[in-house]
C-alpha cells in the first residue's frame, strides 16, 4: 500500500483513511491505465518478434563499360542485373539477405579493369563479380579472380579464354561461346545458303575478342571444306576506334568477292563498316556475333538497311511466350517503365536469376566458396528460357543455344536459318 501511495505522489503524513478513500475513488482509472500499459508492452514485444531481422547485405561487383564506344552494352547489362536484384529485394531478399551491386566503369579498356577488380574484391569485399563486359577486359580480370579466389560470373563475352577444359574454378559462364555463334553462322551459310567457304570473309576487332570469333569461324570453315585459311580475306580494326577504312580496303581487294562477312566487333565501328561497304558496292550479308549490341547497331544503321544478321545468346526480349521474358518484361514495366527492352539487359536479368537460384540453395550466410559450390551443384535446371541449362564441376557454361535475328524495319527480329538464302539478294 505504501508503495502504491508513494508511486502516485502521496506523502507519509496523509491519514490512512484519506489514503484508502483516495485509492478507492481512483482504483478503476488506475486499473484501466495499468491494463493499457501491459497491452502496449505485450503488443510491442510481439511486433518485434514478428518483424524479420534484417540480415547483412550480399554485395556483388561489376567492372563494365559505362563510357566509351561500348557503353550501351555495359549499361544494359547493369540494368538487367539491378532489375533482378531489386525484384528479389522487394520480396525480402535471398533468405533475408538484401542484394547489392557496386559497378565500376572501365570504359572497355583492360588497363582499367585490373584496378577495378582489385578494388571490388579487396576494398568492397564483394562475394562475387557478375556481368563484366568484354573479352579484352576479361583477360585482365581472370587472373585476379583466380588469385583472389573470387567468382567471376556470367561475363558478357563468349571468348574461349573463359572456357578452359577443365574449367577454372572461379570462372563460370552463362552464354554460348563465340565459337558456337560463328560456327552456327558458317553451317547456315554453307548448308542453307549454298556458299563456298572462300566466299565468306571476316571483319574483326584487333584484340582477344576479335581473335576468338575469327578462330571459331575459321575452324568451322576448315571443317566444312576450306582448303587453307589464306583463301579467306580478313579485315581488322583497332578497339575503341572507328578506323575501319583499312579493313574495308582489304575486303574490297579480295580475289573472291565475299557474299557474306562475319563481323566480330562493337556496334559503332560495325555500323560504320556496313554503311561504307554498301556504299562501295559490296553485296553481302553482314553477320554479327551477339556482343555487337543489337539495339545500338539498329539505331546507328537506321530503318533502311537490310541484309544484317545478329546471333543472340538469349531469347528475343519481346517474346513473352518465353517464361523468363515475361518475367523480365513485367519487371521492366514495374521498375523502369520508360526503358526499352534489349537483349543485353535480358542477359543481365538471366545472369542474376541464375545467381539468385544458386544463392537460395545455401544454408546460412553465403561465402565466396559456398557460392561456387552452389552454382556447380545446380546440375540440370530450368529458369524458363525455353531450354534446359546445366552446371557442374566440369561444365562451367550453362547455355549452348544460339538464336538468329535479322534487321527488318529498324529492328532485329527472329528468323529461321533455313530461310537465310532468301536474304542474299537483299
Amino acid at each position: 500500500m505504501r508503495n502504491v501511495i508513494h508511486f502516485f505522489g502521496m506523502s507519509d503524513s496523509t491519514s490512512r483513511g484519506a489514503a484508502l478513500v483516495s485509492l478507492g475513488v481512483n482504483s478503476t482509472f488506475w486499473h484501466v491505465l495499468a491494463l493499457l500499459f501491459l497491452v502496449f508492452i505485450h503488443t510491442s514485444v510481439n511486433a518485434k518478434a514478428l518483424d524479420p531481422v534484417k540480415k547483412e547485405a550480399l554485395l556483388f561487383g561489376m567492372s563494365t563499360a559505362l563510357s566509351g564506344p561500348a557503353e550501351q552494352l555495359g549499361k544494359n547489362m547493369l540494368l538487367g542485373v539491378n532489375m533482378r536484384f531489386e525484384e528479389e529485394n522487394n520480396q525480402g531478399g535471398v533468405n533475408g539477405h538484401p542484394l547489392e551491386l557496386v559497378a565500376l566503369d572501365d570504359g572497355y579498356e583492360p588497363i582499367r579493369t585490373a584496378p577495378n577488380m582489385r578494388a571490388l574484391i579487396e576494398q568492397e569485399q564483394v562475394i562475387a563479380v557478375i556481368g563484366n563486359v568484354g573479352t579484352p577486359t576479361a583477360i585482365s580480370a581472370i587472373p585476379i579472380a583466380n588469385e583472389k579466389q573470387t567468382l567471376l560470373f556470367a561475363p558478357f563475352t563468349g571468348a574461349g579464354v573463359l572456357r578452359k577444359s577443365p574449367p577454372d574454378r572461379y570462372i563460370i559462364n552463362y552464354r554460348a561461346s563465340y565459337a558456337e555463334e560463328t560456327s552456327t553462322m558458317v553451317e547456315a551459310l554453307i548448308k542453307h545458303a549454298g556458299l563456298k567457304p572462300e566466299e565468306i570473309a571476316f571483319f574483326t576487332q584487333r584484340d582477344g575478342y576479335g581473335d576468338a570469333g575469327y578462330i571459331g569461324g575459321i575452324t568451322a570453315l576448315l571443317k566444312n571444306g576450306l582448303k587453307s585459311k589464306s583463301l579467306v580475306v580478313h579485315g581488322r580494326y583497332e578497339r575503341n576506334t572507328l578506323s575501319v577504312d583499312n579493313a574495308l580496303a582489304d575486303i574490297l581487294l579480295a580475289e573472291t568477292p565475299p557474299k557474306a562477312i562475319i563481323m566480330v566487333g562493337a556496334y559503332a565501328p560495325c555500323a560504320r563498316f556496313i554503311k561504307l561497304a554498301q556504299e562501295a558496292g559490296i553485296k553481302a550479308l553482314f553477320l554479327n556475333v551477339s556482343f555487337v549490341g543489337s539495339a545500338p547497331l539498329a539505331r546507328q544503321l537506321g530503318d533502311h538497311f537490310s541484309g544484317v544478321i545478329v546471333t543472340q545468346v538469349v531469347p528475343h526480349p519481346s517474346d513473352v511466350s518465353v517464361p523468363i521474358v515475361k518475367q523480365y518484361q513485367d519487371a521492366l514495366k514495374m521498375i523502369t517503365p520508360d526503358t526499352q527492352a534489349s537483349f543485353g539487359s535480358l542477359e543481365g536479368y538471366i545472369a542474376a536469376t541464375i545467381m539468385i537460384k544458386a544463392l537460395k540453395t545455401i544454408d546460412g550466410k553465403p561465402t565466396r566458396e559456398s557460392l561456387i559450390d552452389a552454382v556447380e551443384g545446380l546440375g540440370q535446371f530450368d529458369i524458363g528460357i525455353g531450354k534446359s541449362l546445366f552446371f557442374d564441376t566440369k561444365n562451367h557454361q550453362a547455355s549452348h543455344t544460339v538464336w538468329p535475328t535479322r534487321l527488318q524495319g529498324g529492328k532485329f527480329v527472329p528468323f529461321e536459318w533455313a530461310d537465310i538464302a532468301s536474304f542474299l539478294d537483299l
